[in-house]
């Protein structure tokens, strides 16, 4: 991969922010942080993911809840993999999106509104790698596990939500430095949480 500019972290999620509402991530602190919450809550806290998985069921019409946490879950994997690769295209570095830093809440219409309250570290390494630890291992195996436990979505449809959001975020993430995005990308299969096993952090 190409050398890339040594950005300050929040000058780089400020670019990657404006790419579009799947990007979009604030950094720092912030005057309207009412309703925000720690990710982790999505995953651990039962009432919190059910508040959700009704208001995404009120917005789609129809489906029942099994099909708005199904949505549930590509969404978040959409928002994961979009600021993730964008960042990595932009800086040549992974940003740690640890559940318990980067915080959410339910927006009032669109993708979750995500917020990272003080500025990520950047970790170096090799790409893939880097990106299948901090989008899948730490937020979308245990995301899914919760949904598959509480509204009994299948094992399979879990993996094809989030390699299917991966594909969906590699051309726009690409953006001005094109093949960047998709040289970092996992692997399709990894993405989808079938490759070797990872211990969770």
């Amino acid at each position: 991969m190409p050398k890339v500019p040594n950005m300050p972290t929040a000058d780089a999620l400020t670019q990657v922010s404006a790419i579009g509402p799947y990007f979009a991530v604030a950094c720092g602190p912030r005057p309207d942080d009412a309703g925000f919450r720690p990710l982790t809550d999505l995953y651990e806290d039962a009432a919190a993911q059910a508040g959700y998985v009704t208001t995404i069921e009120r917005r789609l019409g129809t489906g029942g809840p099994r099909v708005a946490a199904s949505t549930l879950h590509i969404g978040t994997a959409a928002r994961l993999w979009s600021i993730a690769l964008a960042t990595a295209a932009l800086t040549g570095r992974v940003p740690d999106l640890a559940p318990e830093r980067l915080w959410w809440r339910t927006p009032e219409s669109g993708p979750v509104d995500l917020w990272l309250r003080e500025v990520p570290a950047l970790a170096g390494g090799e790409l893939s790698e880097g990106l299948y630890e901090t989008v899948l291992v730490r937020n979308l195996l245990p995301l899914g596990d919760a949904l598959r436990q509480r509204y009994g979505l299948s094992a399979r449809i879990l993996p094809g939500n989030a390699a299917s959001a991966l594909i969906g975020a590699v051309p726009r993430a690409d953006g001005p430095r094109p093949g960047r995005a998709r040289a970092a990308a996992p692997a399709r299969h990894r993405a989808a949480g079938q490759g070797t096993p990872r211990k969770r952090r």
